[in-house]
């Protein structure tokens, strides 16, 4: 059973100087998006595995240490911690999920927010990368349009009407700027 006190003591600090898209509430919109493709799909999982690797998503790539060493402390077996490293590896987008649990969080990554989201959460990221809205229309079409897919029938749904709000929002906009 997770402690979510001890859980958020810890992860916190990893997320205090990331940008509003990808700090804790990021975390808890894609739990959110858990939430509904479980119910969605009946899916019978250990949500323990999909909530620690949720909140480790944001920082296992530079972390996984760190994760680690906190998980034993927490005297978390080591079969699950194996389980919870390679579900958070498999959240991220450009990652392939195998284990159904990576699936779900990977998917409920991809559709975070519904149908609008991938568009809001593209245009703050630009900005505050500091990129032109001409540099961060660019990104979109080369690195976001069209190239992930998500695993899920539940989810496949909700990432296509993304995508297609995503590119009509941008052909428009383009079309309101050139």
């Amino acid at each position: 059973m997770i402690n979510i006190d001890n859980l958020l003591s810890f992860v916190k600090p990893y997320y205090e100087n990331k940008d509003i898209m990808h700090n804790l509430s990021h975390i808890e919109r894609v739990l959110k998006y858990v939430d509904k493709l479980l119910e969605a799909g009946r899916y019978q999982v250990d949500k323990d595995i999909l909530t620690y690797a949720a909140y480790f998503h944001g920082f296992i790539y530079n972390s996984e240490e760190s994760i680690v060493e906190w998980l034993k402390m927490q005297q978390v077996h080591n079969d699950i911690i194996g389980k919870i490293i390679t579900v958070a590896w498999e959240s991220q987008k450009d990652e392939e999920a195998v284990t159904l649990e990576g699936k779900i969080l990977h998917d409920a990554h991809m559709i975070e927010g519904g149908k609008t989201y991938l568009i809001v959460k593209s245009l703050i990221t630009g900005s505050v990368r500091g990129q032109t809205l001409e540099q961060t229309i660019k990104y979109i079409e080369d690195n976001v349009l069209d190239k992930r897919v998500c695993y899920l029938p539940e989810a496949q749904d909700i990432y296509r009407q993304q995508q297609q709000f995503a590119k009509s929002f941008i052909s428009d906009l383009k079309e309101g700027l050139y």
